[in-house]
C-alpha cells in the first residue's frame, strides 16, 4: 500500500516556476514508478510526466518538454514535478500517482495509488 499527499501548489504569475512534491508513504516507494497528471475544469486528465522507480528512465507529455521536469530522491520517498515558464493554460489541479510496472507511462490505468491532488493556478 502506498499513500501519496501531493503539495507545493498555488498562484504564480505567467513565466513563473514551481515546485509540486509528493511525498509517499510505505517502505516499498523505491520499487514504484510515479506519474503526475493534471486535470483544468471541465476537461479530462492529462499525464504530464512520470519516472521509473530508480529515476533513470523518464515519460514527458511532448507538450511539456522542455519546461517540466521531474525528479525523485528515493531516501525521502519524494518525487518533484518542477514546472518553468509556467502559463495560464497550466492551471490545473495536479495529482502524483504510483505505478507497480509502467507500459506507457501516459495511462492513468496503469497507475496502482493516486494523491488527493493540489491546485496550481497561473495568472496571466
Amino acid at each position: 500500500q502506498v499513500q501519496l499527499v501531493e503539495s507545493g501548489g498555488g498562484l504564480v504569475q505567467a513565466g513563473g516556476s514551481l515546485r509540486l512534491s509528493c511525498a509517499a508513504s510505505g517502505r516499498t516507494f523505491s520499487s514504484y514508478a510515479v506519474g503526475w497528471f493534471r486535470q483544468a475544469p471541465g476537461k479530462e486528465r492529462q499525464f504530464v510526466v512520470a519516472v521509473g522507480w530508480n529515476g533513470r528512465r523518464t515519460y514527458y507529455a511532448d507538450s511539456l518538454k522542455g519546461r517540466f521536469t521531474i525528479s525523485r530522491d528515493n531516501a525521502k520517498n519524494t518525487v518533484y514535478l518542477h514546472m518553468s515558464t509556467l502559463k495560464p493554460e497550466d492551471t490545473a489541479v495536479y495529482y502524483c500517482a504510483a505505478a507497480g510496472r509502467l507500459v506507457s507511462g501516459t495511462s492513468d490505468a496503469e497507475y496502482d495509488y493516486w494523491g488527493q491532488g493540489t491546485q496550481v493556478t497561473v495568472s496571466s
